[in-house]
């Protein structure tokens, strides 16, 4: 496996930042209706009923024995503690801390692949994390208020954080042995299992929710599940799992241009500032360094020859 990607592994890498992006606006709108657990339930069951249509319909069957132990890793971190943790700790704490907090994701994702995946810490990726992890504070500090983040909601976006860092780096190795559709599919039953404690709260706010917090339910399991983690899967199966944890960092660069065009918040000078840093330290993870120029020594003149 190689370090670069290829084009169709960029173009899905990028689906998946500009919907997972999206969550953040649809979370924010269907929190207010659907406690945690109930709100991950949703999306996750919406999610496996389209992504075992998709399945059926590729007739790709279950995956062999070697990629279960990644795919239920995933599913119980990623796919189900992950999506209650931070459901619960936006209701916690302000979306700027939340943001901050969250975003050290990556940074473990590269540590981890480095130590777990033997896929080692190349500088540039190292410098590019840290520019965007710095963005990504700028981002939060500027956005967060003057509101004070409890104790909780800050520990529940270190949880999120971290199921969602483990995930990726158990996820990986499962996507050599299985198709991205298998691998997401299966991780997202996985998940729907686990989240079934959740099903009588579910059922109870269903009724009790306005329309528009429901199709955003809907929309967070097709596109940012369904659709989003297949891409996300396919692009890991073709490069690291560092290179993909930096390409994330979009995400809060992203966010803020949707809130200022969605929500009608328009971010500070500060905010862009932080946005531009985490565009800044994804160009520099995801360039090449230069090859050194060899020169070549000139030939012995020929009246040196005898």
């Amino acid at each position: 496996m190689t370090n670069s990607i290829d084009r169709r592994s960029l173009v899905a890498a990028g689906v998946t930042v500009l919907l997972w992006a999206s969550a953040f606006v649809s979370i924010r709108v269907a929190g207010e209706h659907y406690s945690p657990g109930a709100l991950a339930l949703g999306r996750l069951f919406t999610g496996s009923v389209v992504l075992v249509t998709i399945l059926v319909l590729r007739r790709e069957g279950v995956p062999p024995r070697a990629a279960w132990p990644g795919i239920a890793g995933a599913g119980v971190l990623w796919f189900g503690v992950y999506m209650v943790a931070l459901n619960w700790g936006e209701r916690e704490v302000d979306a700027g801390t939340a943001a901050m907090v969250v975003n050290i994701g990556p940074v473990l994702i590269a540590l981890l692949g480095g130590w777990l995946l033997g896929e080692g810490f190349p500088s540039r990726l190292l410098a590019g994390i840290g520019v965007s992890f710095a963005g990504a504070v700028v981002v939060g500090v500027s956005i967060s208020g003057s509101g004070r983040a409890s104790v909780l909601g800050v520990l529940l976006c270190v949880v999120a954080a971290a199921t969602y860092a483990i995930g990726v780096t158990l996820q990986k190795p499962a996507l050599r042995h299985a198709s991205a559709v298998q691998v997401t599919t299966f991780g997202c039953l996985v998940g729907t299992v686990g989240c079934l404690p959740f099903a009588p709260q579910l059922l109870g706010e269903l009724g009790r929710a306005p329309l528009s917090a429901t199709l955003n339910v809907l929309y967070l399991g097709v596109f940012p599940t369904a659709l989003a983690f297949v891409t996300w899967a396919y692009a890991l199966a073709r490069t690291t799992a560092r290179n993909m944890g930096a390409t994330t960092y979009l995400v809060p660069a992203i966010v803020v241009a949707m809130s200022w065009s969605l929500l009608g918040e328009v971010p500070g000078w500060l905010t862009l500032a932080g946005g531009l840093l985490c565009l800044a330290g994804v160009a520099v993870s995801r360039g090449r360094p230069r090859r050194a120029r060899v020169v070549t020594p000139p030939e012995p003149a020929a009246s040196a020859r005898v």
